[in-house]
């Protein structure tokens, strides 16, 4: 028997049920995945669940999380290599981690995670959404530059919660496409190899073609 469930939205499209489901896997938490499928608005059978409306929602134990980035900070007290163990490092990759969280606004909407979505390259490319990539860009170019040689990820070797928060960003650049640096492409390129990124898009090719939503499997 598992230790409680983890409530995620469609995988095509729910950037932050990637963004809870990457630390509770990198944990090993035992918990039962449970999909909901997502309306494109409000969607009652979430609701109906969390506490806070939204998903992902990890019930463990008898807790209660419902955010993705405190899903994150819980996961880390069971695997504290979720955030770098030097505490200079530590403390970016939570600034960094935060300024995802609550930033970059105007690339979530001009450019929504869409895994499949065709005839997306070179498309929605607002002048709000190029100055969130440009700011993403060099973040992730100077967090490598001062953190990253031990390995392919912002902080080295160990993928962790920072590199979860920034996931659904590759995914977007890989459906996109819009002019990355080296460094950033590298970044991406790494970041969708990573065995549980590569399984997340296993998993969104195979659910049903009735949870698609028409308006992000069309061109742009």
């Amino acid at each position: 028997m598992s230790d409680g469930r983890l409530y995620i939205g469609t995988r095509r499209y729910s950037s932050w049920s990637l963004r809870g489901w990457l630390p509770v896997k990198l944990a090993q938490l035992d918990v039962e995945e449970v999909v909901i499928p997502l309306a494109g608005g409000t969607t009652p059978a979430v609701k109906a669940v969390s506490p806070g409306g939204t998903v992902p929602y990890l019930e463990h134990r008898g807790n209660k999380v419902w955010e993705s980035l405190a899903i994150g900070e819980y996961c880390a007290e069971f695997a504290p290599g979720l955030w770098p163990a030097d505490q200079g490092a530590r403390a970016h990759a939570r600034a960094i981690a935060c300024e995802m969280h609550a930033g970059f606004r105007e690339l979530r909407m001009a450019m929504p995670m869409s895994l499949f979505r065709p005839g997306s390259a070179g498309k929605c490319r607002t002048e709000g959404a190029l100055a969130d990539i440009k700011r993403i860009d060099a973040l992730w170019r100077e967090t490598r530059a001062r953190y990253g040689a031990g390995g392919p990820y912002l902080f080295g070797a160990a993928f962790g919660n920072a590199d979860a928060m920034y996931a659904p960003v590759v995914a977007r650049f890989l459906t996109y496409q819009p002019e990355l640096s080296a460094e950033a492409k590298a970044y991406c390129d790494a970041v969708r190899a990573h065995p549980l990124v590569a399984a997340w898009y296993d998993a969104a090719a195979k659910e049903p073609t009735d949870w698609h939503l028409a308006r992000d499997e069309t061109a742009p």
